[in-house]
């Protein structure tokens, strides 16, 4: 376990610790009662909604809240931890350990994948859906305020992406106690009109919910699409396990968070029950007129929140899929000098940011949203049970009939929440659906060519043994300095070093073959950072492993070799690069099409120099022809 693993688990539980679990993890799942309850009546609303209608679909809100976040998530998939740190690729790591044939780490890379991508469509739908949501209060504020609606909904976005690049830090602040003062103020109004229509709590029976599947069979399956807007960020609780720990979450969840929220959706259900006409906006007709403005600011606040979380996440999982081979290399710009996970990646920021505003052009309201947003969750939380559900059976060795009994039904949740959305396609649910898609034929694309680009080097490189065994009766002539050649091939021979000698006729006095491997845990301790060994006279290998939340620092790495002994003067050394050129074999092993975009992808990843913070004035490159 790392130190950061177990400082999680030890970590004190304070007032700021809470405060910050309120901010960060709840603030997705904390704005769903803006729009959940409103989109799940709506699909009855044409002919008037009833009372045992209201019921039933509160009723489905309150256990989905209970199944899917607190069995599912709170009481089991917390415990499914990758030394402290949790997410679906974290997961996906521990699924990889258990799988015992390639086939089976390859198709459980390929569910990591998919729920991946499913988030990217999570990140940029949710900041479009939570700031439209709380910007219409102004329109139950006054009518007046409808146009204003879409351009102050581009306006805060624009501004949420603009200054990401100053990093969370000096907004993190504020965060926690925002996030309090929201869930205070949802509960308490919530409380107010339960006690005016006390009636309302009968919906806590699960009977209500099974009488309304019952009488509305095929309409309260498509209705499930969306009552699991009431469970959006539940996925938050496990991504941000590795921040927080996971006694703070659990705790907050149970002690607040569910009470405000299940105390927002019974009085949003007992306002229907006596003011059908509420359904306009349920959420902010709970409130006294005199204070709907004041509620649509601090809504505005609690929603950009939730977008930060999201767009936080993005970052992460981003840089977690190029440190697990899934993506090119990114630009990769730490925010904080003591955080390692305050990142900030432009090339994502830009990508979400364009995908946000087209979305609020294109859809314009929450409503229309509801459908986009419903797929991407339940795709991420099908991911996460079909994982789950293979770890707890070989890892945690779990009775398969104990695993079934826990899981089955769970995972019978989750298809259904994303079966209902299916259906949603037409209505927009095919937003996430094509973005997944695209980033899934990119991810597999480039996993796929870097395989074939490794066993090609394997394939025409020099043993690195039989160079080391012929290098005495070369005769080669070493020259003053430092070289380090990076390799992606431990035990072969770098192509950039071969071609030196070829053309220059010379190596170096001393020479360091630097390979960076990356594991599939979080952190790698400072213990293991380093595997350094003696070749031959002057000759060193040297190992360095990063976990899939770290970013690799060669130079500053390689300067600890003094404390081994070797000799490493940073302004005499050389970087040696190789610089790939990819051309087509005449027996391809990609089809064309693919071939054509791992080259692309090639061409636009971050330069080795950049993503390795090597510095550019002390790097050779010599360009290799690769076939594949």
């Amino acid at each position: 376990m790392t130190t950061s693993s177990v400082d999680g688990h030890r970590r004190a539980l304070t007032p700021a610790l809470l405060l910050g679990v309120l901010g960060v993890v709840y603030g997705d799942i904390g704005t769903s009662p803006l729009y959940a309850l409103k989109a799940s009546v709506l699909h009855f609303a044409s002919d008037g909604v009833e009372r045992w209608e209201v019921l039933g679909l509160l009723s489905l809100i309150f256990w989905s809240l209970i199944l899917t976040v607190t069995v599912k998530y709170v009481v089991f998939v917390l415990r499914a931890d990758n030394r402290g740190e949790g997410g679906i690729l974290a997961l996906m790591a521990l699924a990889q350990r258990c799988a015992r044939t390639e086939r089976g780490r390859w198709l459980v890379a390929l569910v990591g994948m998919a729920g991946a991508c499913l988030f990217f469509g999570d990140g940029i739908i949710t900041p479009a859906i939570s700031v439209l949501s709380a910007v219409e209060g102004l329109k139950v504020v006054s009518p007046a305020f409808e146009e204003a609606v879409i351009p102050l909904s581009v306006i805060i976005l624009l501004g949420l992406f603009l200054v990401q690049y100053r990093g969370t830090s000096s907004m993190g602040a504020v965060f926690g106690p925002i996030c309090a003062l929201w869930f205070a103020t949802i509960g308490i109004l919530g409380l107010i009109e339960i006690v005016r229509e006390p009636e309302v709590l009968v919906a806590l029976s699960p009977t209500y919910a099974i009488h309304f599947c019952a009488v509305y069979r095929l309409a309260a399956f498509i209705a499930m699409g969306s009552v699991v807007l009431a469970v959006t960020g539940a996925e938050a609780l496990y991504a941000d396990m590795g921040h927080f720990g996971k006694r703070p979450i659990q705790l907050a969840w149970m002690g607040f968070v569910l009470p405000a929220l299940a105390l927002n959706y019974f009085g949003q259900g007992a306002l229907l029950l006596s003011t059908p006409g509420a359904l306009e906006n349920p959420f902010y007709l709970l409130a006294p007129e005199w204070l709907r403005l004041p509620l649509v600011v601090l809504a505005t606040a609690a929603t950009i929140i939730a977008s930060q979380a999201m767009i936080s996440g993005a970052y992460s999982i981003a840089r977690q899929c190029v440190q697990l081979g899934f993506s090119p290399r990114l630009v990769v710009r730490h925010t904080s000098e003591t955080e390692e996970g305050q990142i900030y990646l432009p090339q994502v920021n830009f990508a979400l940011l364009l995908g946000v505003i087209i979305l609020v052009l294109e859809f314009r309201s929450s409503d229309s949203l509801a459908a986009a947003y419903g797929i991407a969750v339940t795709g991420t939380f099908l991911c996460t049970s079909c994982l789950a559900l293979l770890v707890f059976r070989r890892q945690f060795r779990w009775p398969a009939a104990l695993v079934a009994v826990v899981f089955g039904p769970l995972l019978a949740l989750d298809a259904v929440f994303f079966i209902a959305n299916v259906l949603k396609i037409p209505d927009g649910g095919y937003v996430p659906l094509v973005l997944g898609a695209i980033l899934m034929v990119l991810m597999t694309t480039w996993y796929r060519g870097r395989q074939l680009l490794f066993a090609r080097f394997r394939q025409d490189s020099l043993p690195l043994k039989s160079f080391l065994a012929r290098l005495p009766q070369s005769r080669t002539v070493r020259v003053p300095g430092v070289a380090v050649f990076m390799t992606g091939q431990a035990d072969f021979v770098p192509g950039a070093l071969l071609h030196n000698l070829k053309h220059n006729k010379v190596l170096h006095e001393r020479v360091l073959f630097v390979t960076v491997l990356n594991e599939d845990v979080p952190q790698v301790p400072a213990d293991r950072r380093m595997e350094l060994t003696e070749l031959a006279a002057g000759i060193h290998r040297v190992i360095l492993r990063y976990g899939f939340q770290e970013s690799p620092n060669i130079p500053r790495e390689l300067i600890s070799l003094r404390e081994a002994g070797v000799a490493f003067e940073p302004m005499q050394t050389s970087y040696f690069l190789g610089r790939e050129t990819l051309v087509q074999a005449v027996v391809p092993k990609m089809s064309r099409w693919r071939q054509w975009l791992f080259t692309l992808m090639s061409r636009n990843a971050v330069p080795a120099t950049e993503f390795f913070r090597i510095p550019s004035d002390r790097v050779v490159e010599l360009g290799v022809r690769v076939a594949i």
